[in-house]
């Protein structure tokens, strides 16, 4: 009984280790979502304001903005382009790698970029302004490279896969239309039966070996017998007279 007891208590506690690990899971994996959304909220809304900053303001403050609209565009580009490509080639690893180590030093830039917009001393920063416009263009230019020749890898792979099924499907169309070379194939000749034996050279010589005599004339034939002759019904029998009508 005791052992019962036992089991029991062990599968209970069990169950409820499970169901608070299950419970945490889905927590975690609520609040990642929450995240998610949050971040992509505040980027929509960043990307919104610095679209408007370099439309309606001119001077430091428009280029600045500029510069970082450049920047996050460039950058979130490439990525999804990454992320999307490394999941059906897997030697983009690297490029991914690499896009990682970019990304550090575009994200320092965007924060000194985003330092720069609240800084009152605007002399200072427009002594600021033009390392940062030479480092924001090297990193949009490596950027926007590796992500055209992650497309051009693409687009490669996909010509040659439809180089590859155009000639397939060239080969299949030759072989649905092999009835038609059917037509063109030349007459046969007609059967020829053989002959029967003794139709050949035994009946050749039969004919040459006709009844001769000894001077290799050919012998008289007798004249058929009457009397051996067969008679039909409506024959008349030889020597019979017709007989007279009377008037």
């Amino acid at each position: 009984m005791d052992v019962v007891i036992l089991i029991v208590a062990l599968l209970f506690v069990a169950f409820v280790a499970l169901g608070v690990f299950v419970s945490v899971k889905a927590v975690r994996a609520a609040k990642r979502g929450v995240d998610r959304t949050i971040s992509q909220a505040r980027r929509t809304v960043e990307d919104t304001t610095l679209r408007a900053r370099s439309i309606g303001q001119t001077g430091t403050a428009g280029e600045l903005a500029q510069l970082r609209l450049r920047l996050r565009t460039s950058m979130r580009a490439t990525q999804d382009a990454l992320q999307a490509g490394v999941a059906e080639d897997a030697s983009l690893s690297e490029s991914v790698e690499l896009f990682q180590r970019l990304s550090a030093h575009g994200h320092e830039l965007d924060d000194e970029l985003r330092q720069l917009e609240r800084d009152p001393d605007r002399a200072r920063v427009a002594e600021r302004l033009q390392d940062v416009r030479e480092r924001t263009e090297r990193i949009t230019h490596a950027a926007d490279s590796l992500r055209w020749a992650a497309r051009d890898r693409a687009r490669k792979f996909a010509e040659d896969d439809l180089s590859s099924l155009s000639a397939q499907i060239d080969v299949e169309s030759g072989a649905l239309r092999h009835w038609s070379s059917a037509e063109e194939q030349p007459e046969r000749e007609p059967m020829v039966w053989p002959e029967p034996e003794g139709s050949g050279a035994g009946a050749a010589g039969a004919e040459q070996a006709g009844p001769t005599g000894d001077q290799g004339r050919p012998e008289a034939i007798e004249p058929p017998d009457p009397r051996r002759q067969q008679t039909y019904p409506w024959q008349k029998a030889p020597g019979q007279a017709k007989p007279e009508t009377t008037t």
